[in-house]
């Protein structure tokens, strides 16, 4: 039996069941990056773009080993930063192995300075974003591709905007042909992981401003291991209005939280949690799909273990049901996903996974349809 036919007798089940909205529909699950002993991880870190149904996603290898605590990669091996492209809307992907695309502290090419400012308006222009750690201390940069991806720039450091460690994941807008936002994670005031905040370049990448925090600093005692608000995901509704999706973490809780800003990111508003429990903690991908819902979607790292999405029809403003895209993870170590639309209306959400806590942890992708927008999300 193959990914598709499981998919679908999955989807059928639980639609019987009250688990997937009437609307939605998962269509199949894909291999994106499999491969026996290895560690594919993290798209959530690297970042996704697309063109019409060509999609490029970033991903990190490793060499796997079983952890009944930590993430299942040996780190004492090399790893190493992959693309996987995909020409047919993400039915079938090629990996890619950009030597560019390491980082310095780990022997990739040493930082440039930016003298000449980038033009951030073509399509085929990305930027990819990059972390030398999480805490203080840590600095972060970006590369830039002016082909899909098939060349790059850089790495450029980015300001330490006067924070203890910059942890920057790939999360940023285009404003402009020399105008761009990005959201990045800093370190809290006493060094430890993690608050959002927004930056801003008017230059071409060659200054950045420090524009806004985005919500307060956790406050949590220094006894609690696990006390973050990170890896921001970002949508523009329209020259004024931001919405982003947090992920948060005190001790055993974890959620998915929303801000909202009415003033190109300058002040941010607290909105609600559209994912109010993620199991052990995930990251989310946020959308704007072309019917104008804004779709939501994370890993649940708790039994039932593995990938759900949630939809809305007005901004944000409030949630329609959760959407189960699979629920047959082995483990806790699964999810950071990133998602896109493609041309024909569904959604391709890519992510890690694995089915077994023994088993290699691996790149897939869920193509499955958000169904017809409507005065509910559901």
């Amino acid at each position: 039996m193959n990914h598709r036919t499981i998919a679908m007798l999955l989807s059928a089940l639980l639609a019987t069941t009250g688990s997937v909205s009437a609307c939605a529909q998962v269509i199949e699950h894909v291999d994106v990056y499999k491969v026996a002993g290895r560690f594919g991880g993290w798209p959530a870190n690297h970042g996704i773009w697309s063109w019409g149904d060509e999609i490029l996603v970033g991903l990190q290898s490793g060499y796997f080993k079983a952890s009944r605590r930590g993430h299942a990669i040996d780190s004492d091996q090399p790893r190493e930063n992959l693309l996987a492209r995909s020409t047919d809307g993400g039915r079938t992907w090629k990996i890619e192995t950009p030597a560019a695309l390491e980082p310095p502290h780990r022997g990739g090419k040493s930082f440039v300075k930016l003298t000449e400012p980038i033009d951030f308006s073509p399509p085929d222009l990305i930027l990819k974003f990059g972390r030398s750690g999480l805490h203080k201390g840590a600095e972060s940069w970006f590369w830039s591709s002016p082909d899909r991806g098939r060349s790059w720039s850089g790495p450029f450091r980015l300001p330490m905007f006067d924070l203890p460690g910059i942890a920057a994941r790939t999360d940023y807008l285009v404003d402009g042909k020399h105008a761009l936002t990005a959201m990045l994670t800093g370190a809290k005031s006493n060094g430890r992981e993690g608050r959002p905040f927004c930056a801003r370049t008017t230059d071409g990448g060659r200054q950045w401003e420090f524009v806004s925090w985005i919500g307060p600093e956790p406050d949590c005692p220094d006894t609690m291991r696990s006390c973050y608000s990170i890896m921001p995901a970002t949508v523009r509704l329209s020259a004024s209005r931001l919405v982003t999706t947090i992920r948060r973490k005190e001790g055993r809780a974890a959620w998915i939280e929303a801000f909202g800003s009415d003033d190109n990111g300058v002040t941010w508003t607290f909105m609600n949690r559209p994912a109010p429990d993620t199991g052990g903690g995930n990251p989310s991908s946020l959308i704007r799909l072309a019917d104008g819902r804004l779709c939501v979607c994370y890993g649940y790292r708790a039994s039932p273990f593995g990938m759900r999405a949630k939809l809305s029809a007005d901004d944000g403003v409030t949630w329609g049901k959760e959407i189960t895209l699979r629920d047959d993870g082995g483990c806790w170590d699964l999810g950071y996903p990133r998602s896109v639309q493609r041309t024909d209306g569904k959604v391709v959400t890519i992510y890690y996974f694995n089915e077994h806590t023994d088993g290699d942890r691996y790149i897939a992708a869920t193509i499955w349809d958000p169904g017809r927008s409507g005065k509910s999300s559901t």
